[in-house]
């Protein structure tokens, strides 16, 4: 349950949603296996056990507090291109021995169709979740992905469920660049971080200018040596409260999330008496954190941007 990575967007001042809309919404947008011609399909799950093909939950939100939990599952079919080419290739070669003519490049086109509708049917699946939540109190909706396509896919199926869903990525007053640049130049965080081992250094008048660092003492001369040539910190290790550690990017992306022992403890103080009960515990405690981290990075940059 414990999220390794973070995208944060802010939901739009003007948008109202309730939690009984969201569970209505996305229950008719469930997930449905691919069909024999289709090579990818998308849709949402119970949170609790996305992975379960035999679960007939009509239920498709998790609530807890001002917390309401969602997950897209999303199936693609496997179907290599190099497979589809040398099918392709053969049936082309087929026809122009057996024909004595030569094939085009429409006709190519139709046959390398045809091979990948007769293909589909047989080819292997591959399946993805993504978990995300919408903090009903910070407003803001927490996606567990690093990866801006995978959150833009998860927001989209949100407006097809719910033809509504104004967000925007979290921003902030002050350049998280400056800044980070800033405090590994001054040798330490603010707001509660503190500088890990971990940095990545740009020249922002070069593309392709990087530093990587890890597992190093970033204020050693070394380090200091770029910073003076000018470049600035574009991905930077930090420890928050001692309970987080983790990789901020510029764009404010938090990956490879670590939730520290103390954190982990919390959520074990009381026995569950089972999986869900656990479950329900961890994301408790994870959602209070996060709320917490969240609104120390919003201030360590300079306080939210308003549109």
């Amino acid at each position: 349950m414990w999220f390794k990575n973070i995208r944060l967007y802010a939901l739009a001042d003007d948008f109202t949603l309730t939690t009984d809309a969201l569970a209505e919404a996305v229950a008719q947008h469930a997930f449905r296996p691919c069909s024999a011609g289709e090579r990818s399909a998308a849709g949402w799950v119970n949170p609790v056990a996305p992975n379960r093909d035999d679960d007939r939950s009509t239920v498709l939100t998790h609530e807890l507090g001002n917390y309401v939990l969602v997950c897209l599952r999303k199936q693609e079919k496997i179907l290599p291109a190099a497979v589809v080419n040398e099918e392709a290739d053969n049936r082309v070669q087929e026809i122009e021995t057996r024909d004595d003519r030569k094939v085009y490049r429409k006709e190519k086109l139709q046959i390398k169709d045809d091979v990948v509708a007769d293909l589909l049917p047989r080819a292997f699946s591959r399946h993805r979740v993504l978990h995300a939540y919408i903090d009903l109190k910070q407003r803001l909706l927490v996606v567990n992905t690093s990866s801006a396509a995978q959150a833009e896919e998860l927001i989209s199926s949100l407006r097809d469920a719910l033809g509504s869903f104004p967000v925007r990525l979290l921003d902030v007053n002050d350049s998280p660049m400056a800044v980070m640049t800033g405090w590994l130049r001054d040798g330490h965080g603010s707001d509660g971080f503190q500088i890990d081992q971990d940095c990545e250094l740009i020249n922002p008048l070069e593309d392709g200018n990087v530093i990587r660092c890890k597992s190093q003492d970033l204020t050693a001369e070394e380090v200091t040596v770029h910073l003076e040539a000018g470049k600035q910190v574009k991905k930077l290790g930090v420890v928050w409260n001692e309970a987080v550690s983790c990789h901020v990017s510029a764009d404010l992306t938090l990956s490879r999330v670590r939730f520290e022992d103390m954190v982990l403890e919390k959520a074990r103080e009381a026995d569950a008496e089972d999986a869900a009960q656990q479950f329900d515990q961890d994301f408790a405690v994870m959602t209070l954190v996060v709320s917490d981290l969240s609104q120390s990075l919003v201030k360590a940059f300079g306080g939210s941007k308003q549109q």
